[in-house]
């Protein structure tokens, strides 16, 4: 077979499966009651999200008004890019009128975003950062959305979300992220696995790509921000002198957050955001960038921690929480932990 330019298409075998999201979310449900429904239907919206997104996106450079900052800062005090309000923007659309999920919260809104038709019926919370790493846009290079899942607690009538502050990171129902690169794949899990999906734009469907993702207990690649270096408290910076010493390890950073995790759940390794003297508490916001991706990593037998706790046991103190982040390949974050442990103990027993 060949094309109009006579030049060889190579035949390749049609998978005749060819699961979808919405059927894949069922089948690890093992059920096709209300819940069930609602979580499917749930995944199907942020799986729309993440196709509009990833429309705008590749069009990016030929519409006006998309590249660039608003001139504005958000809650965070971060400068907002056109690309940040537009995808924010996405989210809130394409779950108003859907009767599935009562609030959404982002990083981007100070306060939830609450839609009160939907709150008789919706029984869900919906967290997310809606672009990370939109500093990247302009530059034309990969960035991606984060999603969490959580049940909703009670009424929550004085508009507080006080019920996402009483709740660790075990009790997501659901968490992923979706990954807009040379291809658009949604990773996501609900607790049993986690699984993979291409977007194919010919059938405007996220088709599975691989389940039951397992990342090594080791690999070779430390992903962190050495411009921050001496930033960091000495135990990281012990951490980083000890694989800038010993032969094996690979440096890699895109400052895109989806990115080098996505490397990191496929080959293995370590990424961290530690804090620093400006910010010990480091940057990333624990429900909806540090919790859902820990969510997944531990789904894949990797590890989350800040140092001292596993992420999915913290407790948000307020709803945009900041907390250092050391995730990946089990072994890799044990080491990382060891280094602190270490610098900790000689704290303590006075040797500097």
């Amino acid at each position: 077979m060949t094309d109009s330019n006579n030049f060889p298409i190579p035949e390749q075998s049609l998978d005749r499966d060819c699961t979808t999201l919405s059927r894949h979310v069922l089948q690890q449900l093992h059920s096709f009651d209300a819940d069930a429904q609602d979580l499917s239907a749930i995944m199907n919206r942020i799986a729309l999200a993440g196709k509009l997104i990833s429309r705008r996106l590749s069009r990016a450079e030929l519409m006006a008004n998309t590249l660039g900052f608003t001139g504005e800062t958000n809650v965070q005090g971060e400068s907002v890019k056109k690309m940040d309000i537009f995808a924010n923007e996405v989210f809130i659309s394409v779950f108003k009128q859907s009767g599935l999920v009562c609030r959404l919260a982002s990083e981007e809104m100070e306060k939830p975003y609450y839609i009160p038709e939907n709150c008789p019926i919706g029984r869900y919370t919906l967290l997310y950062d809606p672009i990370d790493g939109s500093s990247n846009v302009d530059i034309n290079l990969s960035v991606g959305s984060i999603f969490s899942i959580r049940q909703q607690s009670g009424d929550d009538l004085t508009g507080e979300a006080t019920d996402l502050l009483t709740q660790n990171g075990r009790q997501q129902l659901a968490a992923g992220y979706i990954l807009y690169g040379p291809s658009t794949m949604l990773v996501y899990s609900l607790g049993q696995g986690v699984h993979s999906f291409i977007l194919d734009p010919s059938l405007g469907e996220f088709i599975l790509a691989q389940e039951n993702i397992q990342m090594p207990d080791h690999g070779q690649i430390y992903s962190t921000n050495e411009g921050n270096f001496w930033q960091w408290d000495e135990a990281i910076r012990d951490y980083a002198r000890y694989v800038h010493r010993h032969e094996g390890y690979t440096a890699r950073y895109s400052g895109a957050l989806v990115g080098d995790i996505h490397r990191i759940l496929m080959q293995g390794g370590v990424f961290l955001y530690p804090g620093t003297i400006k910010n010990p508490e480091g940057k990333l916001r624990l429900l909806y960038e540090t919790a859902p991706l820990a969510f997944l990593i531990e789904q894949a037998g990797g590890r989350a921690s800040d140092g001292h706790t596993d992420i999915l046991d913290l407790v948000a103190g307020k709803l945009h929480q900041r907390n250092p982040l050391i995730i990946g390949s089990k072994e890799d974050v044990q080491l990382v932990k060891s280094f602190i442990a270490d610098r900790e103990k000689r704290e303590r027993d006075g040797e500097g």
